[in-house]
């Protein structure tokens, strides 16, 4: 009986892990901040601050590389877009003005972009290579992770 490919499966839990992670650390770094900040002359702000929201991108940073590197791209794009999607649907959908589909929205499709350059960015390392003594990239052959023998 011939073996199947686990790469389908493989891509499956990593979208999913993605997902999940992405779950977990909206609710770590965004979840415990719900209250909006009054200020003197009556406008409000918040309920997050800026470096709530940038120290939760800079935290997806490296699952998102690490899962690009190799070759998870469907999980560290699709899992992580979908985690941030459905977490910040679940934050914000207490809203009364019904305007939080709109943001969800704008996070659905920020973050798919961002995941989508980062992981072409790490794809595009992965494939150069290593440097060699002198500062230039081996060739790399596909598939089998090494340099080529020539």
């Amino acid at each position: 009986m011939p073996q199947r490919p686990l790469k389908p499966v493989l891509q499956l839990v990593s979208i999913l892990l993605l997902a999940g992670l992405s779950l977990a650390l909206w609710a770590a770094w965004l979840g415990w901040d719900q209250h909006r900040d009054v200020h003197p002359d009556g406008s409000t702000t918040g309920p997050y601050e800026a470096w709530q929201v940038i120290g939760l991108g800079l935290t997806l940073l490296a699952p998102v590389y690490w899962a690009a590197s190799r070759s998870y791209t469907a999980g560290a794009v699709f899992g992580t877009t979908a985690g941030l999607t459905a977490a910040a649907y679940a934050d914000w959908s207490d809203d009364a003005s019904g305007l939080f589909g709109v943001g969800v929205g704008l996070v659905m499709l920020g973050s798919l972009a961002v995941t989508a350059a980062v992981s072409a960015i790490a794809s595009a390392i992965r494939r150069s290579g290593p440097p060699d003594i002198d500062g230039t990239s081996l060739p790399y052959n596909n598939g089998s992770g090494g340099p080529l023998q020539t």
